[in-house]
């Protein structure tokens, strides 16, 4: 895949809103990209590369890392009926605490504000990560906090974005 550039204008900042979870909520022949942080105010994905630094017998640094683990936490997470990602995570959680399918989850970070502007950004799709909840519960709202640690094959491409609807292609 050849370099990308970001799709917004010079000198503005990238929306957050341009960098979107999707969690499969059909199967992995036929994917339906459900996004995941509905009412969260503020989202990041964290990379831990493991570095280590040491130092040679000449007195020479060298550092290595590895490839990241990356987690990403949301939260406030209120429940709404309307949000198939946390109907899908709620089920396999709370109700049917199936750890095999909380830790089996079909990921895709779509960077819509790399590429051409929602005909074929940047994406990448993971198919074994964690998705769980870190607390359910709340004072006026239920809410369900998710931690999710991406894992499984690592698979690039685009997504297509039109009237909600994702569209993911692997690359050539």
């Amino acid at each position: 895949m050849a370099d990308m550039t970001f799709n917004t204008p010079a000198g503005q900042v990238v929306d957050r809103k341009l960098l979107i979870l999707y969690l499969n909520t059909g199967t992995n022949s036929a994917p339906v990209w459900s996004p995941i942080g509905k009412r969260v105010e503020e989202s990041s994905m964290e990379y831990d590369y493991s570095e280590e630094s040491k130092t040679d017998i000449f007195g020479e640094i060298y550092t290595t890392m590895k490839k990241p683990v990356i987690t990403q936490s949301f939260e406030p997470c209120e429940l709404d009926s309307g949000d198939a990602a946390q109907v899908k995570i709620w089920n396999q959680s709370i109700k049917e605490q199936n750890v095999a399918a909380m830790a089996n989850n079909d990921l895709l970070v779509v960077h819509a504000y790399a590429g051409t502007a929602d005909t074929a950004v940047f994406a990448e799709r993971y198919e074994s990560c964690m998705v769980k909840p870190a607390s359910l519960g709340g004072s006026s709202n239920v809410g369900m906090p998710i931690d999710v640690t991406y894992g499984g094959t690592r698979t690039t491409g685009t997504a297509a974005i039109a009237d909600g609807a994702v569209t993911f292609t692997k690359a050539a």
